[in-house]
């Protein structure tokens, strides 16, 4: 009996479907990433989610300092990508310190090495010798509205690629943030870590002009991961999985110890927004970046209603004759399916999901 080449081609998807592996028409089309980084606790659960996930190929990662120096960020990123089995993946270290602020790092909430004192062999990867920007710039140019980047770290390495070369902008698909709050910071009352250590960075890259997702603390610290979820993943028995497990349980002691009812995982939900945006609720506005306040230096500040009053100077006093239309800059993350994205978050890094493996090139 003769077998139709689309029955073939179904029972081949329907075995390759329950095994997790991609067939090679979609790992084609998997949306290009760059994640840009400061490995980092959280970083590294991104770093690993983007890289057992099917609908993302991460083209590069970028180091910039920020929950670590550079250097130890990119010591963090090539042991994760050799743990991955991805040597392929470009690893390329950026910029050193914030445009003009003093570099401000976070052994406080990354531990020892800033993996939270996760424990990984030695890299059988090699680091990209080329500048962290240099690499944005090139591959955005590569591969002109097809690249997604999702920055994870403070935006210093965005911003030096677009003062280098602005007509990056146009060409890049869009920007995915894990980056400031509207509701209140982590760092103090007003801003976000990210955006903290570097806001002329960020300020310069919410205004570029390309399509941007804020994912915010907002989203961020609604979305913990509880011991019992930690557990699952550890359970999927790889050393990827049981790593995973370790930097998670870090992170869920330590935001217990101040407060929270389980532990943040920031940076993959940044992630998780490449991979499927219907986890989140978004509302176009206008971010503003606080860059010379006192107290709210790093604030990302938020337009709620899409105008500001139109003032006129008359001279021993000024009136208010209308409203100026303020066009957004931004979607911003207000709403997220906590229990949705966990459960793909957990099933892709215990290896026990559908897709859990990612495709390589």
């Amino acid at each position: 009996m003769k077998i139709s080449g689309g029955a073939v081609a179904l029972v081949l998807c329907a075995l390759w479907c329950s095994r997790g592996i991609v067939p090679a028409a979609r790992a084609q089309a998997a949306e290009r990433v760059i994640i840009d980084t400061d490995p980092g606790t959280d970083d590294a659960l991104a770093m690993l989610l983007a890289l057992r996930s099917p609908e993302l190929r991460v083209e590069a990662l970028t180091v910039v300092a920020g929950n670590v120096t550079a250097s130890v960020g990119v010591e963090n990123a090539l042991k994760i990508v050799s743990l991955a089995g991805r040597c392929d993946v470009p690893v390329a270290e950026g910029a050193q310190r914030p445009l003009h602020a003093k570099l401000n790092i976070e052994p406080f909430w990354n531990g020892p090495g800033g993996l939270g004192g996760a424990e990984l062999p030695a890299s059988n990867c090699k680091a990209d010798p080329r500048f962290g920007p240099d690499v944005i710039i090139e591959l955005v140019h590569k591969y002109p509205h097809e690249i997604t980047i999702i920055g994870v770290g403070p935006e210093t390495n965005l911003a030096l690629a677009i003062l280098k070369d602005p007509t990056i902008v146009p060409l890049v698909k869009r920007v995915i943030l894990m980056a400031g709050s509207i509701s209140g910071g982590n760092v103090n009352g007003a801003a976000e870590f990210n955006v903290y250590c570097d806001p002329d960075a960020a300020d310069l890259v919410f205004r570029a002009g390309w399509p941007i997702t804020m994912v915010g603390l907002d989203v961020t610290e609604i979305t913990l991961i509880s011991s019992a979820q930690v557990d699952e993943i550890e359970r999927g028995g790889s050393a990827e999985a049981k790593f995973a497990a370790a930097v998670a349980r870090f992170q869920v002691g330590l935001y217990q110890g101040t407060g929270f009812g389980g532990g943040a995982i920031h940076d993959a939900l940044a992630v998780g927004a490449a991979i499927d945006p219907s986890f989140l609720k978004l509302r176009a506005m206008h971010i503003d970046v606080e860059t010379e306040g006192r107290i709210a230096r790093g604030e990302t500040v938020a337009n709620r209603l899409g105008t500001v009053d139109h003032v006129v100077d008359k001279g021993d006093h000024l009136e208010t004759v209308g409203v100026d239309e303020v066009k957004p800059n931004a979607q911003v993350a207000v709403g997220i399916d906590s229990e949705r994205f966990l459960k793909l978050f957990i099933a892709r890094l215990s290896g026990s999901g559908a897709g859990a493996t990612g495709s390589k090139p």
